[in-house]
């Protein structure tokens, strides 16, 4: 009986990473289809100021966060290369590329917001300073 219950708890977890894995594929190709080059935030975000800046209890704060919340797509580095971040398409941002940096802390702070699939929207899961928190960590990677 307990062999059994554990062939069929086994079952269903794989069958749950199978349908989670096709799901990030789906969305994943979507989004190359729909892809049109890089993902800009509208000029009202350049405006937005960092209420925390230069902060470095705020740019701790956001290091822990970034653990529970990016490093898993975007590495632990901010290289790009988490593991999740793997199967996506278009790849996770490497936050040490110029091309990041350069950005504004408000588009940085827009983007975290506003998400853009297959990067989660997280207006609704981290308040306003966490998210700031978040730039100024991101703004600490090199």
């Amino acid at each position: 009986m307990e062999k059994n219950i554990f062939c069929k708890r086994q079952t269903t977890m794989s069958t749950f990473l199978i349908f989670f894995f096709l799901m990030i594929v789906g969305v994943s190709q979507n989004q190359v289809i729909g892809q049109n080059g890089n993902w800009t935030a509208p000029a009202s975000a350049d405006k937005m100021k960092n209420p925390y800046k230069g902060i470095e209890k705020s740019t701790l704060a956001g290091k822990q966060l970034y653990g529970q919340f990016c490093a898993i797509c975007h590495g632990k580095k901010g290289k790009g290369d988490g593991v999740a971040g793997m199967a996506l398409k278009p790849r996770p941002s490497n936050f040490t590329k110029d091309i990041v940096q350069k950005q504004t802390d408000g588009a940085i702070y827009w983007k975290m917001t506003e998400g853009k699939a297959p990067m989660a929207a997280y207006k609704e899961t981290l308040t306003e300073k966490q998210r700031w928190q978040l730039v100024n960590f991101i703004r600490s990677l090199d």
